[in-house]
């Protein structure tokens, strides 16, 4: 037998690997030939990851959706539907539906709350995660907010008197770079007892330790968010490579995996230090670790050290990149909008009490154009821009989604980007920053709906209320305090790993004349 294969032509021989490796499953998903694909993305995930190495998944699928419809194969097994009424059938509760190996990518130290797949596991970690987040817990965290925005205020203010143009006063600054100070210090402070002092030192770096006891090193924090980000995100498109990474001949995978390890061990050198028993001796701190640290599961337990330090991880990660990229949207877009910054600033100037430079969160809660700016920004920039893929588990029944059936093992995701500027949905100026859609009298139910930016369901953001706090106090903040000039051409570049993020935004800031 072994002699007749060797005499066999090697073209023959390749040919039936490739039959083998992709037609044999093509033909096993056959009941999904009829969904439009492009190029050979019905056969293999490599199309997919080729999108997300490039960094713009989300402009690539927003254009098949405009070209073949609601429905389309971005992969032999996952089906990307562009149709708000099925946000509720693919995230909802009760469905069923799982993550899908796309959040194999995002584990390192251990599979925290964002990256467990199991459905009894994910309950647990919520239940025990969850108290964090309550409003009770908020409203302790806002002394930590405060206090890192006024050290942004003060930073920004001595900039604006040091490096300012003498005949303008205006200073040009990377708005996103600060935007990246001031979130990393924030969720710093919230979830490790204090802040990374990017604010203070005016730069990007943080203490890194491999092992709670290993010498520390020092690393660009945002660099290593956005660096694991991008590689997490190919590397999701694709799991069955994650094994093999390293051995690819592209810089991308091998800088992207050491980022993932610095990552990790940010985390673990500020959960170190905040452990240590001298300061746990005197720790009157209410803080995010504090609160992982009381959380329990049903059973009474509580989180044991590897997994307080994922779960740490889990907060860093999505507590400050998403923060300072919608930040940095909200002021790009405030800008080059006409009459926007008029409007807000005339609001801000209206309800905030005039001696108050950083106001607390009851302030500007409750101020309609503000709270009307953050959404539009989320909706029109999308810092989540992908479809978050949910898999249908074994042994579900057959489910009909827009209209087609789907069975265990297909995946399903609605990307949020071609919702959030569908003009079916949200009318013929979609592409436009719009904020007064948000009045009450002017949205639908439908548009209510389709805003999807913390996703929606069972594994929607915790996190949520604490985003939009820090987004109202540090928009009201900015907006009352500084004005600007834009000093970059053409519109703000961005790139996609799991999330969208903003390249820089260039711009000349200045205090607000009296």
């Amino acid at each position: 037998m072994l002699a007749e294969i060797a005499n066999i032509h090697p073209a023959f021989l390749l040919l039936a690997a490739v039959v083998g490796y992709y037609v044999l499953p093509y033909l096993k998903t056959w009941r999904l030939s009829d969904i439009p694909s492009p190029r050979f993305a019905s056969f293999t995930n490599v199309w997919l990851l080729v999108q997300a190495r490039q960094g713009h998944r989300f402009e690539t699928v927003d254009q098949l959706h405009k070209k073949h419809g609601k429905m389309v194969r971005i992969a032999p097994r996952h089906i990307s539907i562009a149709d708000d009424a099925a946000i509720n059938a693919v995230y909802g509760h009760g469905n069923g539906f799982l993550k899908a190996d796309f959040y194999d990518a995002f584990v390192s130290i251990r599979r925290g709350l964002f990256n467990t797949r199991d459905r009894a596991e994910h309950t647990r970690k919520r239940k025990t995660v969850a108290h964090t987040f309550s409003m009770k817990s908020i409203g302790q965290f806002e002394q930590y907010i405060h206090h890192n925005i006024e050290l942004f205020v003060k930073q920004w203010t001595n900039l604006s008197k040091t490096e300012g143009n003498p005949r303008t006063r205006y200073a040009t600054i990377d708005a996103l770079n600060w935007f990246n100070f001031l979130a990393f210090d924030i969720i710093g402070d919230l979830a490790f007892g204090a802040p990374f002092g990017m604010l203070e030192k005016g730069q990007d770096i943080a203490e890194m330790r491999k092992d709670p006891k290993a010498a520390p090193t020092y690393v660009q924090a945002v660099e290593v968010l956005n660096r694991r980000g991008e590689v997490s995100a190919a590397l999701g498109a694709m799991p069955s490579l994650i094994p093999y990474a390293k051995y690819i001949p592209d810089r991308f995978f091998k800088d992207g995996l050491e980022a993932v390890e610095n990552l990790a061990g940010i985390a673990v050198a500020r959960v170190n230090e905040r452990l240590r028993p001298e300061v746990m001796a005197n720790n009157t701190r209410v803080d995010l670790l504090s609160r992982l640290m009381e959380g329990k599961d049903a059973s009474g337990n509580t989180l044991g050290r590897e997994e307080l330090t994922a779960e740490a991880l889990t907060q860093l990660i999505a507590g400050s990149d998403t923060t300072s990229n919608t930040a940095c949207a909200i002021l790009y877009w405030v800008m080059r909008t006409p009459g926007v910054i008029q409007k807000l600033q005339k609001a801000l100037d209206t309800a905030l009490p005039g001696d108050i430079d950083v106001p607390t969160h009851a302030m500007v809660k409750d101020i309609p154009y503000l709270q009307w700016v953050i959404w539009e920004t989320m909706r029109i920039h999308s810092t989540s821009a992908m479809g978050l893929p949910r898999e249908i588990p074994a042994g579900a029944a057959p489910v009909n989604i827009a209209g087609h059936i789907f069975y265990p093992g297909d995946v399903v995701s609605v990307p949020s980007y071609t919702i959030h500027r569908s003009k079916e949905i949200w009318g013929p100026d979609a592409e436009q920053f719009v904020p007064e859609r948000w009045d009450p009298s002017r949205l639908t139910a439908r548009q209510k709906a389709a805003f999807i930016p913390f996703s929606t369901g069972p594994r929607a953001c915790v996190g949520r209320n604490v985003a939009e706090m820090e987004l109202l106090v540090m928009a009201g903040t900015v907006f009352r305090l500084f004005e600007f000039e834009m000093q970059q051409d053409g519109p703000m570049e961005t790139r996609e790993g799991f999330l969208r993020k903003p390249l820089g935004l260039i711009v000349g800031m200045r205090p607000r004349s009296a």
